[in-house]
Formats: structure tokens, sequence, C-alpha cells
């Protein structure tokens, strides 16, 4: 079994980032997941591919370039630290630049600069005692259900039990034969642990919890505790089960998100339907969705129009109607009619790979706290180890305590010292956190996003397209005297034309309805902050501010422009040269939930401030209908400024949506940028609201808010059960399987706790 990969040429990507494919730094908005640049040569020459290529290939951090990328799906974890375990021995590997383990998709991804590393990273994944698959592999085959699968998932245990049962019913009346029966169970049942514990410690995780465990059932049996070495091992067997299970659950939002593409897809070739497989589907392709199905793909609309349910992606569960030429996010369910859509996504590159890769992204950008966990346990356990063997080995050489009352205490204690409950209870946490924020549509980068966003205190809104629609209207044309009003729209809207700004955009789209046809403008050249300007039959024309203008207006236009921005509309001028034409007024639309969010924001004691390029008195108007303070005739650069003055003073948030938004964003502690933006705020933004909807940023803050207090619940249990038995094993009141029912029992514990995160209610909702 090998792997393809595919060959990033180190000064390709250095030379320029956009032609490196795969290789690129990875954004929200163009995640490559499943397109693969391969090098001439095919790696795979056995018939099964046990792994794809994953691009998720950045720069190490050792300043090395990595030219070939492998990526597997590891089985068989239970908690980061498994995580860990197989991240220390694939890293051990010559040749190896980079290896993560990404918890929450069990995926190992591989950087190197030997393409046939492949074969010896799957030998050490199966040395570490873990299995792999194609990361990208979905099981065809219906769940087991029944009495059968359990027995069998759980044969070793349920032997064990059975077995100890029947020596524990023979031992009144054959005593030699039952303590024999107890220990071959145990051994018999511990070989593979021990096997496990050694395969792990040639790799580089010596403190395993294997080895812990092979140290004190081992320890018990030499003690002749045969019963109790039995029982601590079919406890430390069902508490492996139930931290599978918990790990399972807390996988589970990511797993509905994997399933929420469907496998096959109608594709329409020569007008007839084909049925294959969503994986060969390309740019362009017209597929057939009937209702009830999901889309396989991004796509856009190729006539007509149709209801979709695309509450599994953005949380909003009341279907959406989408008209011809939208686009319809993968994943979305068709409601009501057949549809026919062209499909807008590369393979990979779909709403679900876009989220499920923020979500692999996330666990490399770990909380600080999750950080210091992390640190804390590499030298808690060896600490923990010497503690014990002082335990063992003080009483009875200091102060003449018998050997075996110490060695048993000290092995007890050896059990307590796993750090499985600590070093799960963050991510767990988090893990559950970023899931639950995806249902509702809000993509958080990681857990050090997901911390920062606890401690907001005041949240910065750029104006245009945040907390309005971005969408403006021309509601007033002014002319000067003797102006044509069809002749003022025609030149000005004829050099708005190919501008991207919402305003340029609805003026041209305001000529054209009027069917105005309009004429070839030349050196069309943006003033940035102030207008625009181009030339037209050798005249130049200009759409300028009116604080822009350098020269004063009579005082009939002067007055007609302050009416005009009182209503909260934004006014320019319109010149030939320095001829005044006229002036025209648009207006944009707060959004329905605008008032709303900065209404939930104040219940949380939040700040909230909106940033703009208007004019004061439109912007105060603007203000006025949702109640929050302004900072008027911004330019970017001033939007900056203002965000790092208030980030001096506390801890900010800025929400926008445009390039001119970005540098604000960058400037705050947290940047959040709206799903509709560019993708240049998306890719600057430490989040997003993917469906546009302001309320979600209230639940976003009370997410994080509830994610911080489970950390904190989970550390408490984690560190304080093991505390409280730490204590009753060295006074003699617990032993073995006490300690073992600490551990398990803990990890089990915070692993369920932070499950509670995805049931998370808003008090928005």
């Amino acid at each position: 079994m090998c792997t393809k990969h595919e060959a990033c040429r180190a000064n390709k990507t250095a030379a320029n980032p956009s032609q490196a494919g795969s290789c690129a730094s990875p954004k929200i908005t163009s995640i490559k997941m499943a397109s693969v640049a391969t090098t001439d040569t095919d790696c795979c020459s056995s018939s099964t591919c046990g792994s794809g290529s994953d691009p998720t290939d950045e720069e190490s951090d050792s300043g090395l370039q990595a030219h070939f990328s492998h990526s597997w799906k590891i089985n068989g974890m239970d908690c980061p630290s498994c995580a860990r375990k197989v991240e220390t021995a694939v890293n051990k590997i010559s040749g190896i630049t980079e290896a993560k383990v990404l918890f929450a998709t069990e995926k190992l991804i591989v950087k190197s600069n030997d393409a046939s590393i492949a074969a010896l990273v799957e030998q050490t994944i199966l040395d570490t005692g873990f299995t792999f698959s194609s990361p990208n592999q979905k099981s065809n085959q219906a769940k087991p259900t029944g009495w059968l699968p359990i027995i069998k998932q759980n044969g070793q245990i349920i032997a064990i039990a059975a077995a100890m049962a029947f020596a524990g019913l023979i031992k009144p009346y054959q005593p030699q034969l039952s303590e024999w029966l107890f220990i071959l169970t145990c051994l018999v049942g511990l070989y593979p642990i021990a096997k496990k514990a050694l395969s792990l410690a040639k790799s580089g995780t010596p403190f395993a919890i294997e080895t812990l465990m092979s140290v004190a059932a081992i320890g018990a049996l030499y003690l002749g505790e045969s019963v109790e070495a039995a029982m601590v091992l079919l406890l430390f067997l069902i508490g492996e089960r139930l931290e599978a299970f918990a790990a399972s659950r807390a996988r589970s939002g990511v797993q509905a998100l994997m399933e929420l593409v469907p496998e096959t897809a109608t594709k329409i070739v020569d007008g007839q339907r084909i049925e294959v497989s969503a994986s060969e589907l390309n740019l362009g392709d017209v597929i057939e969705v009937a209702p009830g199905a999901r889309l396989p793909a991004d796509g856009k609309i190729n006539a007509g129009a149709a209801s979709f349910d695309e509450s599994a992606l953005t949380g909003e569960s009341i279907p959406v109607e989408r008209f011809a030429n939208e686009s319809v996010m993968a994943g979305a369910v068709v409601v009501d009619k057949v549809v026919r859509l062209t499909i807008t996504s590369r393979q990979g590159e779909n709403a679900i790979d876009r989220i499920l890769h923020l979500i692999e992204e996330a666990e490399s950008r770990k909380a600080p706290l999750e950080r210091f966990l992390d640190r804390f346990s590499r030298w808690y356990t060896p600490l923990m180890m010497l503690v014990s063997l002082l335990v063992i080995i003080i009483p009875p050489l200091l102060f003449a305590q018998p050997w075996e009352t110490w060695v048993y205490r000290g092995l007890a204690l050896l059990l307590i010292a796993c750090p499985c409950a600590l070093v799960i209870s963050t991510p767990a946490a988090i893990t559950s956190g970023l899931a639950a924020a995806a249902r509702r549509g809000a993509l958080i980068k990681g857990g050090a996003a997901l911390e920062q966003l606890g401690h907001v205190q005041t949240v910065a809104f750029d104006k245009t397209g945040t907390l309005t629609k971005g969408k403006p209207e021309v509601t007033d044309v002014v002319t000067a005297a003797g102006v044509d009003e069809t002749w003022l729209l025609k030149h000005i809207a004829a050099i708005e034309v190919g501008s991207s700004h919402p305003l340029a955009s609805s003026l041209v789209k305001h000529a054209e309805d009027k069917g105005i046809e309009l004429p070839e403008a030349s050196d069309k050249q943006a003033l940035i902050g102030s207008g625009i300007q181009g030339i037209i039959d050798g005249e130049l024309f200009r759409a300028l501010a009116p604080s822009k203008l350098g020269f004063e207006l009579d005082a009939e236009l002067a007055s007609r422009i302050a009416k005009l921005e009182d209503q909260g509309k934004t006014v320019i001028v319109a010149l030939k040269q320095n001829q005044v034409l006229g002036l025209i007024a648009w207006q944009d639309t707060l959004r329905e939930d605008a008032k709303q969010a900065v209404k939930a924001l104040k219940v949380l004691g939040i700040n909230a401030i909106m940033l703009t390029g208007d004019n004061p008195r439109s912007a105060s108007a603007i203000s006025a209908q949702i109640d929050i303070d302004f900072q008027a005739s911004l330019l970017p650069q001033d939007k900056v400024h203002y965000v790092e003055q208030l980030s001096s003073r506390n801890n900010v948030a800025m929400v926008g949506d445009g390039i001119n938004d970005a540098p604000a964003m960058k400037a705050a502690s947290i940047g959040i940028a709206m799903g509709g933006g560019t993708d240049v705020a998306l890719e600057t933004a430490d989040a997003a609201i993917t469906h546009n909807r302001l309320v979600e940023l209230a639940a976003m803050i009370e997410l994080s808010r509830a994610t911080l207090s489970n950390i904190r619940q989970n550390i408490a249990l984690a560190l304080g059960l093991k505390g409280v038995f730490l204590v009753t094993s060295l006074l003699g009141i617990t032993g073995l399987w006490v300690a073992v029912l600490a551990d398990s029992g803990a990890t089990a514990i915070v692993t369920l706790n932070a499950l509670r995160l995805l049931k998370f209610e808003s008090k928005q909702d």
C-alpha cells in the first residue's frame, strides 16, 4: 500500500505562490484538499493505494520546503496523546521534514523530500500499534446493528471478564487453580498492551499509559495480587473502550460534515443522464439534482429557481430560494424541484472541504492554554514516575517499612500519573466548540482564535457590506442648470464601468436599466478615498466625494448635499473638467439583524462602534437607526490607526468584508470576516460568518466563553480527581483498580463534559 504524492517545486512556490497550486498557503475561500499535482513517476504500483496526497503544504518551521506531501487516516486514536505517539514515531524517520497528526479528522500529514518515504511511514504506523487507510476513503458498508457486532468489538473485554468470573466462582473449591487462572488471564490480556508499550518506547514514547499499565500489572503479580492485577487490566480495557466511544462522539460533528457530500452525482452529457462518482466532477460540468438529494459540489443554477435547505452548513433552518446564476453550496439539499447546476468548485475546494480544512488547520493553531498543557504533560509523567520510585524506596530504606506495602502504593501512584485526562481536557472542548460554531455557520481558525473571542470587549464594524447589505441603489440624480439627466448618467456611469465598488456597480446597472448606451472611457483611475475619473472624447469626467473637491460649491447644491446626507445617503459630485454637472446619491439598506446584533453585544457587556469612510451626517443617520457609536470620514489607514488605538486599551474584534478592511482586521485582537466578503478579507480574518447573519457574532462570543468555562471545568476535574486519589493511594485507602478508574474515568468524564458544547444554544436563538 502506498500514497500518491504531489511535487511542489520550492523555487516555483517562492517565485510565485499563486502558481504553486495546493502548496500555497491555504485560505478559507480556496482550499485544495484533493487536487493533486503528481510527479512524472507514479508511486502507486500496487492495485490499492492506501492514502492520498494532501496539499496542506505550508513551509515548515525549520525553513526547509518539502517537495512531497503524503497523508493517511489513522485508525484507533482515542485521545490527543495517541496522536502524539504517532507524531513522535514518524518524526524520527530520516528524511521527514514535518509530521503532524490532526486528531479531529484522524489525519496524519507528512512532508518530506523523499518520494519513497511512504512505505516506511506506513510500517512505522503499524509498529506503533495503529492502523491506517486513505484519508478520503468513505465506508460504503452499512453500520452493523444488533448484539453480534458489539460482542465481536468487545471480545477481549468479555473474555477476560468471563475468565475472571469463572476463576472467582471456583476459588472456594479450587484456590490453587483459581489463582493460576487469574494469573493466566492477566498475562494473556497484558501481552498486546506490553507489546505496544515496547513499540512505543522504541519509537520515542517511553512514558505511555501502556507502559505504566504493564509495570503496574506485572508489579501486582509479583506481589501476589493476581486478582487485583486482573481487575486492573479489565478496568483499563473498559476505560480504553470508553475513551474510544467518547472520542468518536467528539468527532461526530466532523464526521457528519464529511458525510454531507454524496458519493455519486447525475451528470448531464449530450442531454443524457449519466451517474458518475462525485470525485470525477470538474469545473463546468452540468449536473442534475432531484428533490431530497444533496449537492455533490458547489454550483450555479442554470435556469429557473428552486428552494434549498442549507441548515447543515449555515444553521439557518428555513429553506432559501435561489435563482438562475446564483451560487449554491455543496451539501445543500434540494427541497422542491429537480434542478440543473453548473459546477463551480474544483475537487477538494467545495464548501464542505473548506470547513473540514479549517478544522484541520485549527489544530495547528492551539490556544495558549492548550500549548501550556501540552508542555506541562511532557514533564509531568516522567516526574510522577520519579515520585513513584521514591515512594517505593524511601519508606522501606529510611523508615524500615515493608517493601510489599510501598511497592503496591507506588504502583497505584504510577497509574494515577497518566496525564490522559489533563491532555484531552482542552482539545476536546476546543474541537467541540469549533464543530458547534461550524454547525451554526461560523468558521473559527483554531483554538487561539476561539479563546481570544471570549475576551473581546469592543467590536468595531465596517459599515458597507457589514452592517449594511452592500447593495446600494441610486436614489437621487440632481442636475445643475442646463445639464440633461440622461447625459450626466451616460458619462459618469461610463467611467464607473469595470469598477468592483458597490456604488459603481449600482450606477452602471441604474443607467443600463434606463436603456442608456454607455460610451467607452479611457484612462480610468480610482482615486483612493476620493472617487474616480476617466476620459471620454478627450474630456475629463470625475465623480468625487463633496469633501474632496478642493473648492466651494454654490449654496443651493451645498444645501442639497447636506439634506441628502442627513437622510443617510452617500453623495458624489459629478464634474466635467472643473464644471459641476450635478449630484448622484445612493442609499444602502441596513441588514435586517444589524440592530439586534448590536443589542445582543450590549447584553454581553461588549461595546460596539461603526467605522466608515462616509461623511459624519450620513454615518450619524445610519448609527441612529441601530444605536451604535461611530467614527466617520475614515480612509483605510485611518481605520487601522483607530483600531490600533482601541487595541492598546482592550481586546478588539474587527468585523469587515472588503479588501480595505483587511489591514484593520489584522491590527485588531481578532479579525472577523463576513462570508460574502472578498478573498483577502476572508484570508486575513481569524474567523468568518458564512451566512452573513450578524446576530451570530454575539453567539460566537457566547460559545467562546462557554468553551473557556468548559476547559476550566475539565482541568479542575482532571487535576481534582488525580489529587484526591493520589492522597488516598499514598495513605493506603485505595488500591490499583481505583487508580485505573481515576485515570480512565477522569478521561471519559472530561470528554463527555466537552461534548455538551455540541448542543450549545445561544441566548439569541
